[in-house]
């Protein structure tokens, strides 16, 4: 089979519209979250988000097609092109039938679907816009890439909810993996800071209440956490095989080692408590890595704030990494870019990638009482220079559904 490596990457989010700016501002200790200023929020109990800012969507959209394509879209195609200049590709150049795209997204286009909803009531059928449901449907980001790049080969989405990006990017492994494809774009965007998320997420009672001062909001592994903070944004990956990334001289950033996908098979929304599903994700990644869990120096975590799915995250590593604690960092990106829902893998992902080349992690913020029941050392305390060639990043979905990547420094 084909080794399969990173050899681009291009992202929106909240804290910067490209890896090096995202990267340069975690390790600054930024935050993005804020209080919501797209739409009046006093009606809202939750008034704070992890919205993307200062996002130009001109060099791809039009004005006139900025209203024919969602956020969702937009997020997606800016990345992906992004990832192909970090790659050094003119997908031009490409053979179209070799190449593909798998980028998905938890929700999609959500803003139509909110704003023909609201049409609908007040105005009637007719006046419905034509382009609600290409702008809404969720296979659309990948499509459009597709569409502008003029590859032909494996495109379709991936919907796992906050797992989706990283299940896109192990379809994409496995396209590469088994010779169906020479390259793929891979990743995940969403566009959910807008109301009616917002009041669905609220209603669930899932995110902070921590409205006074929102960049200590988001607090993974700690005490005090109350649920996460909204987010957005996109992630895409130049994925390669070996063979093709050497034979045009690529810079090669990071080797996917191995994936692993699970099921909690348990509740609607709750993690298990055991974290029995993450486990078995994780001994799958390692697996198939050919590694043992001593091997891994550094887990990105899903860290959603959250109280029960912190603690049963930890609960898995801690059994899997029992025998070699004292050698792994944790860390959760979330504590300052939010949760970017079907975003989140493929932005961590990518910060994983960063750690790896820089040997370097970043410091997870707002930790100011580590919860009694989590014994790993999160990286409370500033950024932590560390020497690893394997890291995990973690990403768990609503209806229990896992995925792990396992990454190596090349």
């Amino acid at each position: 089979m084909e080794e399969v490596v990173i050899t681009g990457m291009g992202c929106v989010s909240t804290l910067g519209n490209s890896p090096d700016l995202l990267w340069d501002n975690l390790l600054q200790g930024k935050s993005g979250i804020d209080i919501i200023d797209r739409f009046d929020v006093s009606a809202f109990p939750i008034k704070i988000a992890a919205a993307v800012k200062e996002f130009d969507a001109s060099e791809y959209f039009s004005n006139r097609d900025q209203s024919r394509y969602s956020k969702c879209i937009q997020y997606a195609v800016f990345s992906a092109f992004q990832a192909l200049k970090n790659a050094g590709i003119n997908p031009e150049n490409e053979d179209p039938t070799r190449s593909g795209v798998i980028i998905g997204a938890g929700i999609g286009g959500m803003n139509p679907y909110m704003e023909n909803a609201v049409t609908l009531a007040n105005r009637g059928p007719s006046r419905v816009s034509p382009f609600f449901i290409p702008m809404s449907i969720t296979n659309m980001p990948a499509g459009e890439v597709s569409n502008r790049t003029k590859w032909m080969g494996p495109c379709y989405a991936v919907v796992s909810a906050c797992a989706t990006s990283n299940h896109s990017i192990a379809a994409a492994y496995d396209q590469i993996r088994f010779g169906r494809a020479d390259i793929m774009l891979a990743g995940g965007a969403d566009e959910t800071v807008n109301p009616l998320a917002l009041a669905g997420f609220t209603s669930m009672h899932a995110l902070s209440k921590r409205n006074d001062d929102p960049a200590t909001a988001s607090r993974p592994f700690d005490k005090g956490r109350d649920g996460f903070v909204i987010g957005e944004g996109s992630g895409i990956l130049v994925l390669e095989s070996r063979t093709h990334a050497e034979k045009r001289g690529a810079n090669i950033l990071a080797r996917i080692a191995g994936v692993g996908v699970s099921a909690d098979a348990h509740h609607m929304s709750a993690p298990r408590e055991d974290g029995e599903g993450v486990r078995l994700a994780i001994e799958m990644a390692l697996r198939e890595a050919g590694i043992s869990p001593k091997d891994v120096g550094y887990v990105n975590t899903h860290g959603t704030s959250t109280p029960l799915g912190d603690v049963a995250e930890c609960s898995a590593l801690e059994k899997v990494f029992a025998g070699s604690l004292d050698s792994l960092k944790v860390n959760s990106s979330k504590c300052m870019i939010g949760h970017a829902l079907g975003a989140a893998g493929a932005l961590e992902a990518i910060i994983t990638v960063k750690s790896l080349v820089n040997q370097t992690i970043h410091a997870t913020r707002n930790v100011f009482e580590q919860d009694e029941r989590i014994h790993l050392d999160v990286c409370a305390n500033g950024n932590v220079n560390h020497s690893f060639k394997y890291a995990l990043s973690d990403s768990f979905g609503f209806g229990g559904q896992n995925s792990v990547l396992l990454l190596a420094r090349d």
